[in-house]
């Protein structure tokens, strides 16, 4: 599994391409040429540029679950709809597909930010107004998300 780090400002070209920050370059390197898999995020109006391992990865696990079962069916549908695969052009870029840049409604000054072992694609100003709305109550989050991991707590 691949820990990525980062948060880096770029900008979309008229085409919709993004050169692909040289810190995120270097932490994929090994496995660059592999390509990687842009999608439509569940929970946000982002985009999620998975490399092709970790998308791989993801794809083993839905494909245990049961296809007799619509709600299965319905999730693998959204999950995968408008689902493209991306490689770096020569001069380091990425090209955004128009529906995939109009989802997330990226314009020209774009975020990609590290989420895990994936990247997060942003239209900047939808970036700054998710982070500044989950700021507001981070410290609850992170207790319940969090705060029953050790097992030693002091009650």
């Amino acid at each position: 599994m691949i820990n990525l780090i980062g948060t880096y400002e770029c900008k979309a070209d008229a085409k919709g391409r993004v050169m692909f920050p040289s810190a995120f370059k270097k932490q994929v390197s090994p496995i660059l040429q592999e390509g990687f898999v842009l999608k439509k995020s569940v929970f946000e109006q982002c985009l999620e540029l998975y490399p092709m391992k970790e998308w791989n990865a993801t794809m083993a696990e839905i494909n245990k679950l049961n296809k007799f079962k619509k709600k299965n069916n319905d999730f693998i549908r959204r999950f995968t709809a408008g689902v493209k695969v991306v490689e770096l052009d020569a001069t380091g870029r990425i090209l955004i597909p128009k529906n995939l840049s109009e989802f997330a409604g990226i314009k020209k000054q774009v975020v990609m930010s590290s989420s895990v072992n994936i990247i997060e694609i942003w239209d900047k100003e939808k970036y700054e107004n998710a982070i500044e709305n989950a700021a507001e109550n981070f410290s609850d989050l992170a207790e319940e998300v969090m705060g029953n991991t050790g097992g030693d707590e002091l009650s």
